[in-house]
């Protein structure tokens, strides 16, 4: 048998001038309208909400919304109390809302109690479980590729993740590149890591694997592990690191959470979800080549990726060119594939062992 769950909280609150049961747990903020008729309706639809601790973003107290707000001019705003009610008596959540094709969005419900201390009580007691949440980041650091894709990746950061960040009480340190490799190089020599919860990136595929060659390499040369020799286990980074779909095809984003909607991502990163995902080194020689996350290609696929590289000016239709391209030259690869069979069940990247090559 389940057991039940020990409330921290319960109120009778009001949601848009109807009577709600609100509860908070550790886990669960929970709200059902009450029904006044005693008569029982099986057919009456049950008013019931209920979210997940982890997945709210803020809690902010109207008082502070409106009041805070001032005109462009910098003068004061006359401020209206609405429907007559004291804003001191009022308190928003704002939480993740699951929609269609694993995208999330931001919705928001407000609670009027039946006095400020009420108010403020609840307000307190919500804050205190967010704050114990570790894994949620405070203070990030942001690359954006202003090139990248469409050349969105600024304007995409600035109006749909910024204000999230906002309302979360997400401090950043924002990095527009300025050239290939910038965000790479900045990681390896420059960049304070301690200061930072992680590190987010703003573009497409080629802006994550910059990212993670800097911080990979940052984390070996700290270590004092050689990255050119092939046996020597690879020390795992501290930080994470996130990602808001700008790019051209944006794989890696997918692959993760399902969908390249920069707002899905951005509440991804708010709430502290993780995806953990082996990488994989490609010597040659000895000597270090890069990492791989997502996929190694050889002969037409490297060729097609090599050939696009010159035509980024044409944005994602420069696959389908260079595609074509490439078909109609028809090369001819050769190559031999070595590997290692797997043993037993399949290994998953949560399991911290180590795949060797072949």
């Amino acid at each position: 048998m389940e057991r039940p769950r020990r409330l921290l909280l319960l109120s009778e609150l009001r949601v848009r001038n109807a009577a709600y049961d609100v509860s908070l747990s550790r886990s669960l903020l929970t709200w059902k309208r009450r029904i006044s008729s005693p008569v029982y309706h099986p057919f009456r639809p049950s008013v019931h909400h209920s979210v997940s601790v982890s997945e709210i973003i803020s809690v902010r107290e109207e008082e502070e919304e409106y009041s805070s707000r001032r005109r462009d001019d910098g003068s004061w705003r006359k401020i209206k109390e609405r429907d007559g009610k004291d804003c001191r008596q009022t308190f928003t959540v704002l939480y993740v809302e699951r929609c269609q094709q694993h995208r999330w969005r931001c919705a928001e419900v407000t609670f009027t109690c039946s006095d400020e201390a009420l108010c403020q009580r609840w307000v307190s007691s919500i804050r205190e479980q967010l704050a114990s949440i570790t894994t949620r980041p405070k203070h990030l650091l942001v690359y954006i590729n202003p090139y990248g894709g469409k050349r969105q990746g600024k304007r995409i950061y600035e109006q749909k993740v910024v204000p999230l960040f906002a309302e979360a009480g997400i401090s950043t340190d924002v990095i527009v590149t300025e050239y290939a490799n910038h965000a790479r190089d900045h990681l390896r020599t420059e960049a304070e890591l301690k200061k930072y919860d992680g590190v987010v990136c703003v573009g497409g595929d080629g802006m994550f694997s910059e990212i993670i060659h800097g911080l990979i390499l940052r984390t070996q040369i700290d270590g004092g592990v050689d990255p050119n020799c092939a046996d020597e286990s690879l020390l795992p980074c501290s930080l994470r690191i996130g990602i808001i779909p700008a790019g051209s095809t944006d794989c890696i984003c997918f692959a993760t959470v399902g969908t390249n909607d920069p707002v899905t991502s951005a509440l991804h990163i708010i709430v502290g979800d993780s995806q953990p995902m082996d990488v994989c080194s490609v010597h040659h020689n000895n000597t270090f080549l890069r990492y791989s996350v997502s996929l190694l290609g050889y002969g037409f696929y490297g060729d097609v990726l090599t050939d696009s590289e010159r035509k980024r000016w044409m944005g994602p239709a420069r696959y389908d060119l260079s595609g074509l391209k490439m078909f109609l030259t028809h090369h001819y690869y050769e190559g031999t594939v070595s590997y290692l069979p797997a043993r037993g069940i399949m290994g998953t990247p949560r399991d911290a062992a180590r795949c060797l090559s072949g």
